[in-house]
């Protein structure tokens, strides 16, 4: 029997209040896990238990966990994290939910809720207090997803295609087109910056189109120095991906930006997607800007 094929799926939820865990959580009961919210550290290893001497696979388990867990702390719990991770019976990942701090604020805002930091203070303070906490943390997740752009539709989406209990290949691409006007995506390993191309957006027939558009991609393709960047970046890709795999990662993001995020991103993102699964992979597309932004109620 496969020894990876009985080990127990454990994810651990956390990451900035008001960013979408119970959302997260949510969504991955639907998948088939087991869901605790707001587990005491305390009580982790007494839930996590080893498995049974029968060999059999344990239901995996959505375990959520944040600054208003009780004896929540960020060095505690990266502590326990390392402990589950050394043993073998289990696999173990952490998924970092993230928002940009304006659309946390409006979240608040529109619900008329406390942020667990903020207490007489106002939000955007209890905000940055938090995430300064939290910045090691999010740095030790395996997965970070950002819901400032996105409804809870799109996160079921990302959660689903990363979290799946189906057998999966390792490790999960996902590329995303973005607008330099709305921020870069908190959540990318890679960033590409294509706004040296050729712009269509200054081509009137090519402007109300997208780089989904064929028109606007023969544009894009026509600007003498694409061929050899678009060689450059897929010769990076067939070194950096295997490496990374390598490196026991689950999942990696791809970033490519350009000013407003409809043409020459898109265009290039596509590109990269095509390519990528030529080679095998396993690939999410997701245009973040291309069609407005985003920023549902995630609390």
């Amino acid at each position: 029997m496969d020894k990876t094929a009985t080990k127990q799926s454990v994810i651990l939820v956390t990451g900035m209040s008001g960013a979408g865990r119970s959302t997260a959580l949510k969504v991955l009961e639907d998948l088939g896990y087991e869901a605790v919210d707001n587990l005491p550290l305390s009580l982790l290893a007494s839930l996590v238990q080893p498995r049974p001497a029968s060999g059999e696979a344990q239901r995996p388990l959505a375990i959520g966990v944040d600054i208003r867990t009780r004896d929540f702390g960020v060095e505690s719990f990266i502590d326990e994290l390392d402990r589950f991770t050394a043993r073998d019976e289990r696999v173990v990942r952490t998924l970092f939910l993230d928002c940009d701090d304006e659309v946390l604020r409006r979240r608040y805002s529109e619900t008329r809720r406390r942020h667990p930091l903020a207490e007489d203070r106002p939000v955007p303070d209890g905000i940055r207090l938090e995430r300064r906490l939290l910045e090691r943390l999010r740095r030790r997740a395996d997965a970070v997803i950002d819901t400032s752009a996105k409804t809870p539709w799109d996160l079921k989406e990302q959660i689903s295609k990363r979290f799946s209990l189906a057998d999966q290949p390792a490790l999960a691409i996902n590329v995303t087109s973005f607008s330099y006007r709305q921020g870069l995506p908190r959540e990318a390993d890679l960033v590409f910056d294509v706004r040296f191309l050729a712009n269509p957006h200054y081509d009137p027939t090519l402007r109300p189109l997208s780089g989904e558009d064929p028109d606007v991609g023969a544009y894009i393709a026509a600007d003498p120095d694409f061929a050899a960047f678009l060689d450059s970046v897929t010769a990076l890709l067939a070194i950096f991906v295997p490496r990374t795999e390598q490196e026991g990662k689950s999942y990696l993001t791809i970033a490519v930006g350009c000013t407003g995020g409809r043409h020459r991103s898109v265009y290039i993102a596509r590109r990269l997607v095509e390519w990528l699964e030529n080679q095998g992979r396993r690939v999410h597309l997701h245009h973040r800007d291309m069609a407005g932004d985003g920023g549902g109620n995630m609390l």
